[in-house]
């Protein structure tokens, strides 16, 4: 039963599916007892689960991947399939949040004083620290892309130099938005633009978070050799995805930032 007279990849019993719902159950409930009765116990655990989850199933991807040589041409085709599809799904989670920014900025209401920003609020200057980490993002495109080329290239220590840098660059873009969000005139719980600006810009902040640990899996797969010229989904996917977060930081700095100031 080992042999198979197809391309494509059975997969293997695996208790992490089971193991990543029972984390999200645990996460989901320790979250309500965490809003009802302040203790965190129970979302620490499921946070611990899901992590745990996570390090080893990605663990078994790679090891299928790379050394049992499961994913064939075919595979890989629907591999990329899959991340495409999961990046256009995150596009339109983005549209809804600059549809909610636009419906309200656009038109403003009566119970904001009619205007945009509303009255009170003091919008952040888009030419200090907003710039700042436009050029940070624009320049870790840059190297990522650097990156992809040296691989292709099999250029192994301008891969690593290069994917190093962008992880920095990621790293320092989150420093400089957290500095910002601490130093932040206004909260989440300042009217329509409270809520637009720091859902919209925070789920952002956390797609970099995600994107830079992305990258930090690729960099130590690299130093491991698990990529080739001709094989490496892996980084191209995370370079997709980096690529994806940068596109729409352009967008949150032009409307929320620059126009919406």
């Amino acid at each position: 039963m080992s042999n198979h007279n197809h391309p494509y990849h059975l997969v293997d019993y695996s208790p992490w599916p089971l193991t990543g719902a029972i984390g999200v159950l645990t996460l989901v409930s320790g979250m309500v007892k965490w809003f009802h009765n302040f203790n965190i116990n129970l979302l620490m655990i499921g946070y611990l689960i899901i992590i745990l989850t996570m390090y080893q199933w990605w663990r078994d991807i790679c090891r299928e991947g790379t050394l049992q040589g499961k994913h064939t041409i075919l595979v890989l085709k629907g591999l990329k399939w899959g991340m495409i599809l999961f990046i256009i799904s995150e596009v339109f989670f983005f549209i809804s949040f600059f549809w909610a920014f636009f419906h309200s900025s656009l038109s403003p209401n009566i119970e904001i004083g009619n205007s945009w920003p509303p009255m009170g609020i003091t919008p952040f200057n888009p030419f200090q620290i907003p710039l700042l980490n436009t050029i940070v993002l624009i320049s870790s495109g840059v190297t990522i892309t650097w990156s992809h080329h040296s691989l292709m290239e099999n250029n192994f220590s301008q891969t690593f130099q290069s994917l190093f840098l962008t992880i920095m660059l990621g790293i320092y873009f989150t420093i400089l938005q957290t500095y910002e969000y601490l130093e932040a005139p206004f909260s989440i719980a300042d009217s329509i633009y409270g809520s637009t600006f720091f859902m919209a810009t925070g789920f952002h902040g956390l797609h970099v978070i995600i994107g830079t640990t992305f990258l930090l899996i690729c960099l130590i797969r690299h130093m491991n050799n698990h990529f080739s010229k001709n094989h490496h989904f892996g980084f191209e996917a995370a370079a997709w995805y980096w690529h994806f977060v940068d596109v729409v930081w352009l967008f949150l700095y032009i409307s929320i930032y620059w126009w919406g100031n």
